[in-house]
């Protein structure tokens, strides 16, 4: 494996590209773009109410919790750094990583893209003779579709994270990454396990109540017996520990604990950029994670594991290290400060676009400001998918705030966005006539903002516009682009009086 990491990451970001053609990438629901995907998301009012509720509940615990921490500033800037330390010397930590794990017993393997890690994962629970696993939730094994890969090669993939198994039972797909089923309420999740979890095992109490622990007990009741008799199971990884080749995965709910202990063989499939260089590092993160993600102030179940014991735990474990596009990243100056993510989801939490539109509008298997930043750097831009992602912000730069390593995402959704303009020019014509326009809109607008006496001139329109309109609002026109505009915003009449010569008349003119 040492000559294909070296290949993967040699040099300092000279990095070769692994992954598939963009044309090869699929996306994650097979859906529109966002512009055209949100439209509908937008129209399911329960969603609305659900998103609103959960985001301000867990904006204000995480704001509680932060506020405990004086020091909270000093562990950002220091998760800050080791990972950029990560990044600078990735091809290291891989290696001394592999080494680590691999005196401890551990099978290491190497993909490319999800489809390699997707094969690897089947033909080791082929070999066993299998037809299920059990799985602990992981982001990285929905970011390469394993359930649907696994199901075409005969074996069921069983969800036993609480909010994947509804997402799961609901044939739905997750609308956040640390809390899935986000965008359900406890009316649904009843509606729906008394509908299907018949369909694949234990079925649940006819008389379950929207209760949540009568709700949670029913899972636990279903789960139970697939955990009994799974032989394998399927995990991803918070954290990968480079020296002592110690895997971290962080819980609420026990379930991963029943996954990493009764199965004979476990397999974990990692993102590249999981690893943090020595144990002593995990306190830092694990102060971070809770607090950024649920508002915890440590997570109920902090499971490490270095390796096979015999007679403890399963007897035969793989690590799967993927590349996916990371390497693409990580060769990009300034959109490799996103591989820093820790997956806690606090910019999801934060953002008033993902609030409204929920996570299904995205496109992506992370949705939001991760998702918007990460998924057409792994992907490329040349699905219009991916091309309408960074546009689904308004560059507020709340995520700024509370990301926990320091991820500067409006500065990468501008650079993302430069990425798709790029793209699309080649795509066009130089005379098509949308690119002429376009071309024709940003001179005047070079103009208009390169001289503040242009500006000037332009208010003396906009205030003779006000005028004339009255104090009526903006609404449909007859010109296309403004029409198409003006159709999903509300638009305040215009002034009849600018700002400069409202200023000039209550002001002298020597008063700053």
């Amino acid at each position: 494996m040492g000559t294909e990491l070296r290949r993967i990451t040699e040099g300092n970001y000279g990095v070769a590209r692994l992954t598939p053609a963009p044309e090869e990438a699929g996306t994650f629901l097979g859906m529109p773009k966002f512009s055209h995907a949100v439209k509908g998301e937008l129209k399911i009012a329960v969603q609305r109410k659900n998103m609103r509720n959960a985001m301000t509940t867990i904006r204000n615990k995480r704001a509680l919790r932060v506020s405990e921490s004086p020091d909270w500033e000093d562990l950002r800037q220091a998760a800050y750094e080791i990972k950029n330390r990560v990044g600078r010397h990735l091809d290291v930590y891989l290696e001394q990583a592999e080494k680590s794990l691999t005196e401890h017993g551990v099978q290491v393997h190497w993909a490319r893209d999800g489809a390699e890690a997707n094969k690897i994962v089947a033909e080791i629970a082929k070999s066993k003779g299998v037809d299920e696993v059990v799985k602990i939730k992981s982001i990285t094994t929905q970011e390469t579709d394993l359930n649907e890969a696994l199901e075409e090669e005969g074996i069921a993939a069983w969800e036993t994270d609480l909010a994947e198994l509804i997402v799961q039972l609901g044939h739905d797909r997750p609308s956040h990454i640390v809390v899935p089923a986000i965008h359900r309420n406890r009316s649904q999740v009843r509606e729906i396990f008394l509908r299907e979890m018949k369909n694949y095992g234990r079925p649940c109490p006819e008389d379950v109540s929207e209760n949540p622990p009568e709700l949670a007990d029913a899972a636990r009741l279903h789960l139970r017996e697939k955990f009994l008799r799974a032989k394998v199971a399927v995990s991803g990884a918070n954290f990968v520990l480079a020296d002592t080749g110690s895997l971290v995965i962080v819980e609420s709910e026990g379930n991963g604990r029943m996954c990493l202990t009764l199965p004979d063989t476990l397999i974990s499939m990692i993102g590249v950029e999981k690893i943090l260089p020595t144990y002593d590092d995990l306190e830092i993160f694990l102060k971070l994670l809770p607090r950024s993600a649920t508002g915890e102030r440590m997570n109920p179940y902090n499971s490490v594991w270095s390796g096979v014991t015999p007679g403890d735990g399963p007897q035969e474990q793989h690590v799967i290290f993927m590349d996916n596009g990371r390497t693409n990243v990580l060769a990009d100056p300034v959109g490799r400060e996103v591989l820093r993510c820790i997956r806690c989801a606090a910019c999801i939490n934060t953002c008033p676009v993902y609030e409204r539109a929920g996570g299904h509008a995205y496109g992506s298997v992370y949705p939001g400001p991760i998702g918007i930043t990460l998924t057409p750097q792994l992907r490329g831009v040349e699905d219009p998918v991916d091309r309408g992602m960074p546009y689904a912000c308004s560059l507020c730069g709340a995520c700024n705030e509370v990301c926990p390593v320091k991820i500067p995402f409006t500065d990468i959704i501008i650079h993302v966005r430069n990425k798709v303009v790029t793209s699309e020019k080649k795509d066009r014509p130089p005379k098509d006539v949308e690119v002429v326009g376009e071309q024709g809109l940003m001179k005047m607008a070079s103009w208009v903002l390169g001289d503040y006496k242009h500006f000037e001139k332009i208010m003396y329109g906009s205030r003779g516009a006000g005028r004339i309109l009255r104090g009526h609002a903006l609404g449909p026109m007859p010109v296309p682009i403004a029409e198409r505009w003006l159709k999903y915003r509300d638009v305040q009449a215009p002034p009849t009086q600018t700002f400069r010569s409202w200023w000039k008349k209550n002001h002298s003119e020597g008063e700053r």
